[in-house]
């Protein structure tokens, strides 16, 4: 197997991962996060609500971004993960403050239950810029 530069993520200023798997991984300029969930990283719990999740994992994602020297224009797509897809215009709402254009592309996913029972999960995946 070659031998792959890979970066694993670990910054105690997103919540730690929950299972077998590493807040991100880095290749080659390019950063796979895994999904977050509005978990705050100080204590640990999760907020109730659509809202304060949604902010608390568009905090993790940002603390996650700086861990490797990126910020949020270095985001390149987002997977977003939705207990209830009638929540899709908060998240359009909250991407027009988050982001500024031209947007990354975005997959949005209705799903039936998310780990410990979050209402929203985002994944980005984000590029070092070439000079």
């Amino acid at each position: 197997m070659p031998d792959w530069k890979k970066k694993i993520v670990d910054t105690s200023a997103a919540p730690a991962a929950i299972g077998t798997y590493s807040q991100g991984v880095g290749f080659n300029g390019t950063y796979y996060f895994s999904g977050q969930i509005g978990i705050n990283p100080q204590t640990n719990e999760l907020p109730n609500g659509f809202q304060p999740q949604l902010n608390q994992i568009l905090a993790n994602i940002d603390a996650l971004l700086q861990s490797c020297g990126l910020s949020r224009n270095d985001i390149i797509k987002t997977t977003v993960y939705l207990t209830d897809l009638g929540d899709f215009p908060a998240v359009n709402a909250a991407y027009e403050s988050y982001f500024t254009a031209p947007y990354p592309a975005r997959v949005c996913i209705e799903v039936s239950g998310l780990p410990k029972a979050a209402l929203v999960e985002i994944e980005v995946i984000a590029a070092q810029p070439q000079s």
